[in-house]
């Protein structure tokens, strides 16, 4: 134990004082945070930037107005008579963005409204006209008819839906996407991270395999006492960069409903000036979501017990090969452990209590993702989350032991890459 001790503590203050350690647990939140931010504010000014002039061929006469009061300043709608030969013409000479063809039959709901463009005209203009387009088909079809104003506003009033998370200390305001959204960023997370350390574990191991220093050391401490001495360090060091994301992300939240408050207009609400934040935030429908400490507690825990299960796994791949192309072949069995979970994320995330999901939240394997899924969007009974991080722990001790008999061979083997019928033998023969 003492030997272990040594190693944890050579491997962890080695990486901590690295600069590498010091900017990556500083930068890597705002890394993050742009990663989200800049893609979509660069989407919005891009959709903002410029007009569109936008073709319409109304053969119905009547539907052109109702669409160029619902778009506003989004498009430009100019009306023409020209035949869709032309105008399709017209669209890939770039003289319009597009052309809108919205034919007779369509008041009627027997004709399909076509838009061209040159660009396929993206996403976001394809969900802007068509609900331009079904609006004005509405007011259309109710003027028809002749529906009087109290009937349409009957028809056109919409009833709020506010959705409460129950919970063992009481309710909770949010709503399924948000706690979808918390849940699957807290997966993918773990799922990055248990990656990223891993990896190091395994390129320690081959350069200290490279450089022949394992022979010296070997000579003092047993390979079991080095694996476990090199996986506690690099496991330690994450420990600590990981405490102080979910530390700083818990900050983050706490003060975020501060931060949108200050851009919102209480009198765009019917609000006083003086209205209570979470009065503003209400009235806005915007939802903060308070994710309990102890949801952070168990992220940080499954996050450590995950990494020690795998990267126990790694560094044995490492003591097998030479180089990491090397290593390519021998880690599928292990991302293909580590993707499955990330796959049944969805699952989870629909149905967290159901005997399927409680059943693969308990697998060492998928609990470190799959857990705290369950744990970040439902209530999940406490015996349950205590016995899959003990059934964690189980499994890396089980890991160690594994792969210890591999690292006992393979970190003194050199030549040509082991297939895996030869770890198996080395396995066995340790």
């Amino acid at each position: 134990m003492h030997k272990i001790w040594i190693i944890l503590k050579s491997e962890f203050w080695r990486r901590v004082r690295s600069k590498w350690f010091i900017l990556t647990t500083l930068l890597a939140p705002f890394l993050i945070i742009g990663i989200v931010v800049v893609p979509g504010a660069i989407t919005a000014v891009a959709l903002e930037g410029g007009e569109r002039n936008v073709a319409v061929l109304d053969e119905t006469g009547r539907l052109l107005p109702g669409l160029q009061a619902a778009a506003g300043d989004a498009l430009r709608l100019e009306a023409t008579e020209a035949d869709p030969d032309s105008l399709r013409a017209a669209v890939r000479a770039g003289r319009y963005d597009g052309f809108l063809h919205l034919p007779a039959a369509v008041l009627e709901g027997d004709g399909t409204v076509l838009f061209y463009s040159a660009e396929g005209g993206g996403l976001a203009m394809e969900a802007q006209l068509s609900g331009f387009v079904n609006e004005a088909v509405a007011e259309a079809r109710l003027d028809a008819r002749q529906v009087p104003p109290e009937v349409r506003s009957i028809l056109e009033a919409t009833v709020p839906v506010r959705l409460v998370k129950l919970t063992e200390t009481g309710e909770e305001a949010g709503g399924s996407l948000v706690y979808f959204g918390v849940g699957y960023v807290m997966g993918l997370f773990i799922y990055m991270t248990v990656f990223l350390y891993g990896a190091l574990v395994m390129q320690a191991v081959i350069e200290e395999k490279n450089s022949r220093v394992v022979e010296i050391v070997v000579s003092s401490a047993r390979p079991f006492e080095l694996l476990m001495g090199k996986v506690l360090g690099v496991g330690a060091m994450g420990l600590v960069q990981v405490a102080v994301w979910a530390a700083l992300l818990l900050g983050g939240l706490t003060m975020l409903g501060g931060i949108v408050a200050a851009f919102l207009d209480p009198s765009a609400f019917n609000l006083p000036a003086d209205v209570p934040e979470e009065a503003l935030l209400q009235a806005a429908d915007i939802t903060i979501p308070r994710i309990p400490a102890a949801v952070f507690v168990w992220f940080v825990l499954f996050f450590l017990g995950g990494y020690l299960l795998y990267a126990s796994l790694f560094a044995a791949v490492g003591s097998a090969v030479e180089n990491q192309q090397e290593a390519q072949g021998l880690l599928l069995p292990i991302v293909f452990l580590v993707l499955v979970p990330l796959f049944l994320m969805p699952v989870v995330l629909e149905g967290p209590n159901t005997p399927l999901s409680v059943g693969l939240s308990l697998v060492p394997f998928f609990s470190p993702i799959l857990m705290v899924v369950r744990v970040a969007v439902a209530a999940v009974p406490w015996w349950q989350v205590v016995a899959s991080y003990l059934l964690l722990i189980g499994g890396f001790v089980g890991s160690v032991w594994f792969s210890s008999r591999i690292y006992r061979v393979g970190i003194l083997m050199y030549g040509k890459k082991p297939s895996l019928r030869e770890l198996a033998r080395w396995f066995r023969q340790a």
